[in-house]
């Protein structure tokens, strides 16, 4: 008996109803992080959970169901951006970034004031990262979301080594820039 089972238990869903529900969420954000589009990132979740339905019998009852999904949800964002986007190009040099500062507003605190300013903290990081452009926000969002190596970013978006690492410092100065000009 799997997760989707336990909820489905619980709750009386059908097994692939409650296992939507149960990964929905990061699902979505995952989408969202990488398109910086809600509606891009909705249909994306779509197609992600059509795959998932297809292969249920066999991704339903796996403990791996969650880092599927995420892989799933990657390589359908990424496939959406090379579909829909215009190609990738670089921007002027902006300056130094420094990745502790994006670590620092993601982190986790117990103390209950802590944990709402980070909140709102994570939120205001949420939408600056939408603003970005999309050649700097993928590498970003995989990098400091994602946890992939610049190498892996490369191969997967068909991009240099040195691209992934320059968009990435340009996406974290163009962060920076955004949240330190945010009230």
């Amino acid at each position: 008996m799997g997760p989707a089972d336990d909820i489905a238990g619980m709750t009386g869903l059908d097994p692939f109803e409650a296992f939507v529900r149960r990964y929905q969420d990061m699902v979505f954000a995952t989408a969202v992080r990488l398109l910086g589009n809600p509606a891009d990132a909705e249909d994306v979740a779509q197609t992600v959970f059509l795959r998932a339905f297809e292969r249920f019998d066999t991704i339903g009852p796996s403990p791996g169901a969650a880092g599927w999904l995420k892989a799933v949800t990657t390589n359908a964002c990424l496939n959406h951006l090379s579909r829909y986007r215009a190609r990738w190009r670089f921007f002027s040099e902006l300056g130094r970034a420094d990745a502790a500062d994006i670590e620092t507003l993601v982190s986790e605190d117990r103390s209950p004031v802590v944990a709402m300013e980070q909140h709102d903290q994570r939120a205001q990081l949420e939408r600056a990262i939408r603003l970005l452009p999309d050649h700097q926000r993928v590498p970003l969002v995989l990098f400091h979301f994602e946890n992939a190596s610049y190498q892996d970013i490369a191969a997967a978006l068909g991009v240099s080594l040195g691209k992934v690492k320059t968009d990435i410092h340009r996406g974290r100065e163009a962060l920076k820039k955004h949240l330190s000009s945010t009230p």
